[in-house]
């Protein structure tokens, strides 16, 4: 039997409901293919803030290095700025782990009623660059308080972190036999996005066997609405493949059930699976949350942990239940987490 160490953060708000489900059904999967996981819990959140001054302690990040894997739930929560919350727990782990990729499944799965009249057949994968872009610390405020305040936010752009993700998405795009398109919007960021262009330009000449196109980040918003289908796999800085990821979960029905990953492809780091959704501080508490985006990011761990045959299992147990039910609101449905947890056990 192979035993795997998870940390475990449920964090905030709906957190707290939907990373108890994964864990069950990790142990269900695990089961039928003879792994163990022992998870640790962290609570490590917005209530720890508000009680602490912290979101983790100054150790947090050590205590994580010793697991193979992480699960977080959601950060945020009303009375603590979004800065705060994500700045003190998620951005710090990407950041230490190097966990530079961030990738984003999309699919529209049958039974799932979508805003768009026909989005079926919808199966693309969002890589998004995770530790460098737009996001950075680089910047500041200055004449605080009078009218002549400003604020700088700077960019960051590297060669190297531009090209390892390129190069991860091309490797994505030759696995699933498609295509590769690149967001860029280099037509009104003078300076990042040619710098942007040219490096994706350099690798995709060297990987001939990859179809690939650049869209600007406008039209591409655009036509992923009009026809999702088009697309395999979008590589995209920062901000835009956070935007990008959103609108196409849109697109696929529901927030709910997107996952997402954060992950050191060298495996030098713990790697971190969250859902896409936030701690929807509107419902949490009720019984209600959907907890299949959580679901399938640990399903993206089993796959990242080397065990692509547990989770197709999972997989497939969702789209049964996306299939024939039971649904949690957010899907049109009536059934509370529990239910909706338990009848995906049943599948397995």
């Amino acid at each position: 039997m192979t035993t795997y160490r998870i940390a475990c953060i449920p964090g905030d708000g709906i957190g707290t409901e939907v990373v108890p489900a994964a864990c069950e059904v990790l142990e269900a999967v695990g089961a039928a293919h003879d792994l163990e996981f022992r998870f640790t819990g962290f609570d490590w959140s917005c209530e720890r803030f508000t009680r602490e001054g912290a979101m983790m302690p100054p150790d947090g990040l050590d205590r994580l290095r010793e697991h193979d894997a992480i699960l977080l739930g959601a950060v945020g929560y009303p009375g603590v700025p979004d800065h705060v919350s994500l700045w003190g727990l998620l951005i710090p782990i990407r950041r230490a782990f190097d966990q530079y990729v961030n990738l984003r499944p999309v699919r529209v799965f049958e039974g799932v009623p979508g805003p768009l009249r026909d989005a079926s057949g919808t199966d693309l994968v969002i890589v998004r660059e995770n530790t460098e872009g737009e996001y950075s610390e680089v910047g500041g405020r200055m004449f605080s308080g009078t009218p002549d305040e400003f604020a700088v936010q700077e960019s960051v752009f590297s060669r190297r972190g531009i090209t390892r993700v390129v190069d991860y998405a091309l490797d994505l795009a030759d696995e699933r036999g498609r295509s590769l398109t690149s967001a860029t919007k280099s037509n009104g960021l003078i300076h990042t996005m040619p710098f942007w262009d040219e490096i994706v330009e350099e690798r995709c000449a060297e990987r001939p066997s990859v179809s690939w196109e650049s869209e600007h980040i406008d039209a591409l918003a655009a036509k992923l609405v009009l026809d999702s289908r088009k697309y395999d796999v979008i590589v995209a800085s920062n901000l835009f493949g956070d935007i990008l990821s959103d609108l196409a979960a849109g697109v696929a029905g529901s927030i709910g059930i997107a996952p997402s990953g954060n992950i050191d492809p060298e495996r030098r780091n713990p790697s971190m699976f969250e859902p896409v959704h936030g701690s929807a501080p509107d419902i949490a508490g009720q019984g209600i949350a959907n907890p299949l985006g959580t679901v399938w990011a640990a399903a993206l761990m089993l796959d990242h942990l080397g065990h692509d045959d547990a989770a197709s299992d999972v997989i497939r147990a969702m789209e049964r239940l996306l299939t024939d039910g039971p649904r949690t609101p957010d899907l049109g449905g009536g059934a509370t987490t529990t239910e909706v947890t338990r009848a995906l056990l049943d599948l397995l």
